[in-house]
């Protein structure tokens, strides 16, 4: 008989993780395996990669879940590596060949003729292998089903291209890109363009907003760490709003705030803002809720301390701070790590 399974106690956890995601793992197979490794209650991702691609996969847990809408607008900057000469039916290489072609010699003149030609705004239209929807159904349901529907070219901006050649049939392509942006259809664009197709046969994202893959770490690591270091990977929350305008609150309208009022001051008016407290001393908040110090943290404080702490997120019209989206007292209070831990 197999052994019972032991049932993993979870804790609340709040911050980001950003994980090099590996190679054949979906996105939510990523996500689900850090948050079993770091004993998370809760947890969500800012936006999927492919299973054939690998790099920067932001994940978010506890209270940054709040806040990972907001990253899906991100720029991101990817690699990869397309095989001149061949088509296929998704544009990557796990799908049917249904097109082979000699390929040309590239002289470095054409390579930057056409980098040029894909650098800008551009139209594209989305590919059918992906997850768009028409009349309520995903496109690949009707790739799957071998019927093709046509669809509208979206506009996206390549804000920078190289292109390489790493042999006379390989390509490689190094791409910063806006939201909505397939690098499969711009391979194959580009592969078009060169006068004999292409499919990627590599894809790696390298940053997605401002994250970058040296700061990533692999499940692998993740899980060669000590359980009690792995929570020390984390982001705090509020690196999930770098271009956001920041507001300090002193205690008094901190407490306000927390409970959703809004706060009149001299701001200018500002469509996204981070909205801060100085750190409570003491054994509590000092401001907000007292019904907040029922919860025990389950992670410890952020070394070194925090002088300042995040409320949430607001927006400033005719001087009010008017808040958006808030952390709750309970969250706080983990993050600050102002009570025992609990004994798990």
């Amino acid at each position: 008989m197999n052994a019972p399974r032991t049932r993993v106690q979870r804790r609340p956890v709040h911050g980001v993780l950003l994980l090099d995601k590996p190679l054949g793992l979906s996105s939510n197979d990523a996500l689900q395996k850090a948050k079993w490794l770091l004993r998370a209650e809760k947890a969500g991702h800012t936006g999927t990669l492919d299973p054939m691609a690998t790099g920067v996969l932001p994940l978010c847990f506890g209270a940054a879940t709040k806040f990972s809408q907001l990253h899906l607008d991100a720029d991101k900057t990817y690699e990869a590596v397309a095989q001149l000469g061949v088509r296929t039916a998704c544009g990557d290489s796990e799908g049917e060949v249904i097109e082979r072609r000699e390929v040309p010699a590239i002289a470095p003149e054409r390579l930057a003729q056409v980098q040029a030609q894909f650098t800008g705004p551009l139209a594209q239209v989305p590919p059918m292998h992906s997850a768009l929807k028409k009349d309520g159904k995903a496109l690949y349901e009707y790739a799957r089903a071998g019927i093709e529907v046509e669809r509208e070219a979206r506009q996206v901006t390549i804000f920078g291209l190289q292109l390489s050649l790493l042999a006379p049939d390989r390509l490689k392509i190094v791409a910063k890109v806006s939201k909505g942006t397939y690098i499969r259809t711009l391979g194959e664009d580009i592969g078009a363009a060169l006068g004999c197709g292409a499919h990627l046969v590599a894809l790696r994202r390298i940053a997605t907003g401002p994250f970058g893959i040296a700061e990533c770490i692999t499940l692998a690591e993740l899980e060669a760490l000590a359980e009690s270091d792995r929570v020390g990977r984390l982001l705090p929350v509020e690196s999930l709003l770098p271009g956001h305008t920041q507001v300090t609150l002193d205690a008094e309208d901190a407490g306000r705030f927390l409970s959703g009022l809004r706060r009149r001051g001299i701001w200018e008016d500002a469509a996204a803002v981070a909205v801060f407290a100085p750190s409570p001393s003491g054994g509590g908040l000092g401001w907000g809720r007292s019904g907040a110090e029922e919860a025990a943290p389950s992670q410890p404080p952020p070394k070194g301390g925090r002088s300042e702490v995040l409320l949430g997120t607001a927006h400033v019209t005719a001087g009010e701070l008017i808040p958006t989206r808030l952390l709750s007292p309970i969250e706080i209070q983990q993050i600050l790590g102002v009570a025992e831990p609990e004994n798990v």
